[in-house]
């Protein structure tokens, strides 16, 4: 078993009669359902004493929270090569190849990004009590590019208190299909499951709030390049918003048609690549812009394409 985590939270007068559970969560990087059953546990205490999950805090005191060890099981570390874009004592930022994992599920105990990262840094944070150390984001097993892992308690809340305030920005490259007629565009548009298909998502009334920002990066004939700037995080939102506004992403088996999915000559696997992310340094604030170039087998199709003259001038 790893070591329990032991973390001590002060109240800051803003939290004024804010529910424990929620405060926790937000300040921890943890679901609100694992807060509540560590609640339900006795593992929260304000000023020494147990409460529930329902109860207000009191500005001044102080919230205690042990997280139990997670099993040795579930955290193999295997020696995975990993691309290391930026590395300190609190943070790791990665780029992350198509194809990996990024932590175990079923189906995947092996093999994955968590696994990679635990033979390279000791001593990781556990979220949530499960295999996910040091975690604050993730990406789709077939997204390449960038992403940030916390070292310690400090990155690893103030991470999730960025990303929660939407002060992490993150920017993908894509290729989709057709003419996007408008240089800059924003989508706004619900996501949910797909009532149809439940291993899909779908832009349904009544699901969660997403919003996609997009830029024209470059015009092929019959292909459009894109930044993308993911301005909330829903699952496989990128693809959905884009699909949802007649332009699905180059070799997206999923949510494409047939000629998007095959792709330009080249394409190899879904055309979605985590560029460039900013944030502010958990320590000292200072401003961090990283990027990660495009990968081999996505410059492939674009460089097939400019080969054979199918640059648009719009």
């Amino acid at each position: 078993m790893s070591d329990p985590r032991e973390i001590d939270l002060p109240i800051p007068p803003e939290a004024a009669r804010q529910r424990a559970d929620r405060f926790v969560a937000d300040r921890c990087g943890l679901s609100r359902s694992f807060v509540q059953r560590l609640i339900s546990e006795g593992r929260l205490t304000m000023n020494g004493v147990e409460i529930r999950a329902s109860s207000t805090l009191i500005p001044g005191g102080t919230l205690h929270l042990s997280i139990p060890p997670v099993a040795d099981a579930q955290l193999l570390a295997e020696e995975i090569p990993i691309s290391v874009v930026y590395e300190d004592e609190d943070i790791l930022v990665v780029d992350k190849p198509a194809g990996l994992v990024v932590h175990p599920a079923p189906g995947h105990a092996s093999g994955t990004l968590v696994n990679a990262l635990l033979h390279h840094v000791e001593d990781l944070p556990g979220i949530a009590g499960v295999a996910r150390p040091g975690l604050v984001h993730r990406l789709d097993k077939d997204t390449s590019g960038l992403l940030v892992v916390a070292k310690g308690d400090l990155a690893q809340s103030s991470l999730m208190a960025q990303l929660k305030a939407r002060r992490v920005k993150k920017t993908y490259i894509t290729l989709v299909q057709g003419p996007v007629a408008a240089e800059v565009g924003r989508i706004e548009a619900p996501i949910g499951r797909d009532p149809s298909e439940r291993k899909r998502m779908a832009v349904v009334a009544g699901g969660r709030p997403a919003t996609t920002g997009y830029r024209v990066r470059e015009r092929f004939a019959g292909w459009t390049m894109l930044e993308v700037d993911l301005i909330t995080g829903r699952t496989h939102q990128i693809r959905v918003h884009l699909t949802e506004i007649g332009h699905p992403i180059a070799g997206d088996p999923t949510y494409g048609n047939g000629t998007s999915r095959r792709g330009p000559e080249g394409t190899t696997r879904l055309f979605l690549h985590a560029w460039r992310i900013a944030f502010t340094h958990p320590r000292d604030g200072r401003l961090m812009r990283l990027e990660a170039p495009l990968p081999p087998d996505l410059q492939l199709p674009l460089d097939t394409l400019r080969l054979h003259g199918e640059r648009s001038e719009g």
